[in-house]
């Protein structure tokens, strides 16, 4: 009789999740494997559920590891205790539904990763109200020819503007080669006034720094050594890589909050799954109390309705 695959059982709070194949490896260039993963994860619990608490999360799944195929997944995967959350949310285009993982409690994040999950990619809404963001999210986006000594400069700027206007923004890697700036809002508005805003500010940027900063709706009509700041990402079903999540490429990177004072020293390549453990033990959640510092978007939306006035296109109507 064939022998049964090893498996571990993992406690998380009051949960137990068993974790299948815990030996193989996810990240062929660091010999990583799916229980280092599971360990990531439950060393920075606290800041994985505050970046996904109540948010609509589509997984990014890699059931072999990076060596085996990348799947999107929105859909909860099947085989969930019925302590796994879900928020269900329409797609207009298809005229379907889906039950997408709503993370309440770390179990359902080590619940994802046995399931093969290495990115969490959060709505910037909340399942009370999925039409209205509560997250405005400044993602600062390089070109190709653009190197991280820009991302730097850019980030200055922006926080330059969000000071000026009273805003609070909390930094991080994006685990890739830029960075995120996000800002908490009052959930009043819906996605395209939050775009709107996120245009409008963008354009500030770009007006600052012209040298290194494009708002340029097309990327064959960009610059490649200039900065996207990609206010796109605040469309509707428009996800990135949470605060702690870790992204699927070999080094296995984490997004990272930082500080703003830790910007110009900062090498993303220094945050992954087996350093910020130890970050997170000594700082904690750099992105804890972002809750606190909500921002009125009113004066973004006025910025909006001045440059449309003076001839500025709104933005474009993103993919959905």
């Amino acid at each position: 009789m064939p022998s049964k695959p090893p498996s571990v059982e993992i406690e998380v709070d009051d949960r137990v999740v068993r974790v299948s194949n815990p030996d193989r490896v996810y990240f062929p260039d660091m010999g990583a494997t799916k229980l280092d993963l599971v360990e990531y994860y439950l060393a920075v619990g606290p800041g994985i559920v505050n970046a996904l608490f109540e948010r609509p999360c589509m997984l990014h799944r890699f059931p072999k590891g990076l060596a085996g195929d990348k799947v999107h997944q929105k859909r909860l995967p099947a085989g969930a205790p019925p302590w796994v959350e879900t928020v269900q949310l329409h797609f207009p285009r298809w005229n379907r539904t889906a039950d997408e993982l709503c993370v309440t409690e770390l179990g359902s994040v080590i619940w994802a990763v046995q399931m093969s999950t290495v990115e969490f990619h959060p709505w910037n809404s909340r399942r009370e109200d999925t039409e209205k963001p509560d997250e405005w999210r400044i993602d600062l986006d390089p070109g190709p020819l653009c190197d991280f000594d820009t991302v730097r400069r850019v980030a200055h700027v922006a926080h330059e503007v969000l000071d000026e206007l009273g805003a609070v923004g909390f930094p991080k890697t994006s685990g890739g080669s830029g960075m995120h700036v996000y800002v908490r809002i009052p959930p009043d508005h819906g996605f395209q006034d939050v775009r709107r805003a996120a245009l409008a500010f963008a354009r500030e940027v770009e007006r600052r720094a012209p040298e290194d900063v494009t708002t340029t709706w097309w990327r064959k009509d960009r610059d490649p050594h200039h900065l996207f700041v990609d206010y796109n990402q605040n469309a509707r079903d428009h996800t990135i890589a949470a605060a702690y999540s870790v992204r699927g490429v070999p080094d296995a990177r984490v997004s990272t909050p930082i500080r703003w004072d830790e910007v110009d020293d900062v090498d993303p390549h220094d945050f992954t799954i087996f350093t910020v453990p130890d970050r997170f033990a000594a700082r904690g959640d750099l992105h804890a109390d972002i809750d606190d510092h909500a921002f009125d978007i009113a004066p973004l939306l006025e910025w909006a309705d001045r440059d449309e006035a003076a001839g500025a296109e709104p933005p474009a109507e993103p993919d959905e």
